[in-house]
């Protein structure tokens, strides 16, 4: 007696895996998305004024929630803009002053509060002090901040930037993601 063929289903199980397999990364891409909008942007170095530290061209990640955790510290290298516009492209430069300081440069070096402040780089000293050249007083929501290449930044020592507003503050840059050859903290 010849036996009939049986038209075999495909497992049920394989495919219920499959799909639940696909939703998994699905949602994985999603959430990776929300989060990247939410708290991170990338911004692409478009002047020297942070040579040697970050080259023009770089491309650093910016974290957008650092701030909501914690205030903005001395030495933590900020991207801002110089107006309300939020459209406005992005700045970026090193704290070096904070809230309530009185920043004056005097010599070529950087006085807070009437003491020298030492930084843990060597750069060079500042040959044009502009407006800090005499005592500039921060108000509780300002920054002062300077390139890392001292003597060709537009930083808070000119009045086009002047010093820098809690609200105007994109971020904290913390990361160089191009070139990859410079990849890595920064």
């Amino acid at each position: 007696m010849a036996k009939k063929r049986v038209k075999e289903r495909p497992d049920r199980s394989l495919l219920f895996r499959i799909l639940i397999w696909f939703l998994e990364i699905l949602l994985v891409v999603l959430i990776a998305y929300g989060m990247s909008r939410l708290f991170f942007r990338t911004v692409t170095m478009q002047e020297n004024s942070m040579e040697p530290t970050v080259s023009v061209g770089d491309t650093l990640l910016l974290d957008k929630a650092a701030y909501r955790l914690h205030s903005v510290r001395r030495g933590d290298i900020i991207a801002y803009r110089n107006t309300d516009n939020v459209n406005e492209v992005l700045h970026v430069k090193r704290v070096v002053g904070l809230p309530g300081e009185t920043i004056q440069i005097v010599n070529g070096q950087i006085m807070i509060d009437g003491e020298t402040y030492r930084e843990g780089r060597n750069l060079p000293a500042i040959i044009d002090a502009g407006i800090a050249s005499e005592p500039v007083t921060l108000a509780d929501d300002e920054y002062f901040v300077l390139g890392d290449n001292r003597n060709g930044s537009q930083d808070s020592r000119y009045t086009s930037v002047g010093n820098v507003r809690n609200k105007r503050v994109a971020g904290k840059v913390w990361f160089r993601i191009r070139p990859i050859r410079r990849l890595g903290s920064v």
